[in-house]
């Protein structure tokens, strides 16, 4: 049976297109695909089927159904997985380096999502897609760390929701060029697409969307120091971005920065240690750590100071 949602409209979403507030609620929903449920009359205001173009008033009631998923057209593999946390509607795992998130092109095997497919035997929500089951955020190839995974479309809803209101506790580790003088700081400067190259983000730009990074330092070295950062918001590429607009990349970035790493690194030296988060259907917060992978403890105890 397809699952069933319900969410009041508060007076922040007053006169707001109804298509426009459901992919604010839940990201991971394209406004095309919401205006395709419409058509189909999937959505229904105080109990009746809306177009795509009407404007929410305060208290409005909306419900509306997700058809079932469709079964994945991936292979599940046999991919050992670090688990942190799991129980019937979430998972948590600690992603390593080097592992794509999902399938796309030029990456249609060892993925996590095939990883993830053969753990969790098809128990995975479909609201992202049959290309991502499971999969309510991300983090780059080369960043390692805690990643949540919905095993059902109600968990998906929930998570994502608390994604866009920036309540789940994300803190990172990061190690960045530069001898940060502060203690700590906060970096907060619209991220959109870069201007002339479309594979980039760039902070500041025109048409940017709000982002917010809040950093400490943990330790300084020579030339190099340790930060943890915790983020208000989720853009892409964020905290590599935002550390590069203040004259500190990420050590490894191949991307961000245009410094010549002196180290032999697979990548940006960047792992989501902390998340916390309230669980979909206890309503409990839970939280977990991820340590430090290898690579990144033996640059720490190395490090000249």
């Amino acid at each position: 049976m397809p699952d069933l949602f319900r969410f009041q409209v508060t007076e922040e979403y007053e006169e707001e297109r109804i298509d426009k507030y459901m992919s604010i609620l839940i990201d991971s929903l394209s406004r095309s695909f919401i205006q395709k449920m419409m058509k189909e009359d999937k959505v229904l205001v105080n109990g009746k089927p809306v177009k795509a173009n009407y404007r929410l008033k305060t208290e409005d009631e909306i419900c509306f159904e997700l058809p079932e998923a469709v079964e994945p057209d991936i292979e599940p593999e046999n991919i050992p997985l670090d688990i942190l946390y799991e129980d019937a509607d979430v998972l948590v795992v600690n992603k390593p380096k080097g592992m794509v998130v999902h399938p796309a092109a030029g990456h249609y095997s060892g993925t996590l999502v095939n990883a993830l497919m053969y753990h969790c035997k098809g128990s995975l929500s479909g609201i992202n897609g049959c290309l991502r089951p499971g999969i309510v955020h991300r983090i780059d190839m080369d960043t390692t760390g805690s990643l949540i995974v919905c095993k059902n479309d109600i968990a998906h809803a929930s998570i994502a929701a608390q994604l866009k209101e920036h309540s789940i506790v994300r803190r990172y580790r990061a190690i960045v060029w530069g001898v940060i003088k502060e203690e700590e700081g906060c970096v907060d400067m619209p991220i959109g697409r870069h201007p002339s190259d479309r594979k980039k983000m760039a902070a500041g730009v025109r048409n940017g969307k709000e982002a917010v990074t809040h950093y400490r330092v943990l330790e300084r070295f020579r030339s190099y120091t340790y930060i943890e950062c915790r983020l208000e918001t989720g853009r892409t590429h964020q905290i590599r971005v935002h550390m590069d607009s203040i004259g500190h990349p990420i050590l490894g970035d191949p991307v961000y920065g245009n410094r010549k790493c002196p180290f032999q690194l697979q990548g940006q030296t960047l792992h989501a240690m902390t998340l916390g988060f309230i669980h979909p259907v206890t309503g409990e917060y839970v939280e977990t750590t991820a340590p430090l992978p290898g690579y990144f403890q033996h640059l720490l105890d190395t490090l000249p100071k």
